[in-house]
């Protein structure tokens, strides 16, 4: 994650906040990731926003109760030609896109 920073330089970085689910050892690697994300977007300098999933949903898909396969979706149609690397890439996306959109909006 350092190394990625350190050669592209992103002027912000955008997490989605933590969950729960029920699968505890999920929820627990989920964590740990998040908080090397973090803890590397720290060190660099890079300002971090955190958003809920329901928001990211809701900014992609226009209600917070979207099912993933929506999300996904909406990336297509916002990222034509875009090949999603899996799930998780395509969450990545999502919450890179709430943030940019977010960063429009009046008092950010």
């Amino acid at each position: 994650m350092t190394d990625v920073i350190l050669r592209h330089r992103p002027d912000a970085g955008a997490v989605e906040e933590v969950f729960v689910n029920s699968n505890a050892q999920s929820t627990l690697k989920l964590g740990q990731a998040r908080g090397v994300c973090l803890l590397a977007l720290a060190r660099g300098g890079v300002p971090v926003a955190e958003y809920a999933t329901r928001l990211v949903k809701k900014a992609l898909v226009g209600t917070g109760a979207a099912e993933k396969t929506q999300v996904q979706a909406m990336l297509k149609v916002l990222l034509p030609g875009v090949k999603l690397a899996g799930a998780d890439a395509a969450d990545a996306l999502a919450v890179a896109i709430t943030h940019a959109h977010s960063m429009g909006a009046p008092g950010r």
